[in-house]
């Protein structure tokens, strides 16, 4: 299952020349997966409430491959790849809109810890079972 979300790119994003800033790519993504959460379900800050956990971020890979500029509109997927008992791996892309070309990809690596501890613990099963049909 695959989500998209658009994002579109604003000054701020942009570096002095002109094109989306490399590490902002990754808050793109961290968007992406919040509002795939979301629709299935899952508010962050409920989950949190709800478990007494929370995912981090625990490693990312990107790789870019065309620029993106201001005012450019993207479409910016999640798709779950492999999920675990502790940590999911989530694969990433930013293409361009009306193009559909591919301008950034990735993996991000979250996992599961208590909220209160930051420590390791394994994904509640709730929550596993509605990320991994």
């Amino acid at each position: 299952m695959s989500f998209s979300f658009p994002v579109r790119v604003y000054w701020e994003d942009t570096d002095a020349g002109g094109i989306v800033f490399y590490a902002n790519y990754l808050k793109f993504f961290e968007r992406a997966r919040t509002e795939w959460l979301r629709s299935l379900g899952m508010e962050q800050s409920r989950l949190r409430e709800a478990t007494g956990g929370m995912f981090v971020v625990s490693e990312t890979a990107v790789r870019y491959l065309q620029p993106a500029r201001l005012d450019d509109e993207l479409l910016v997927t999640a798709t779950l790849r492999n999920g675990g008992r502790a940590s999911l791996i989530i694969a990433q892309q930013a293409l361009h809109k009306s193009s559909g070309a591919l301008l950034a990809e990735g993996t991000i690596r979250i996992g599961w810890v208590e909220a209160s501890t930051l420590r390791p613990a394994r994904i509640p099963p709730i929550v596993l079972d509605t990320l991994t049909p």
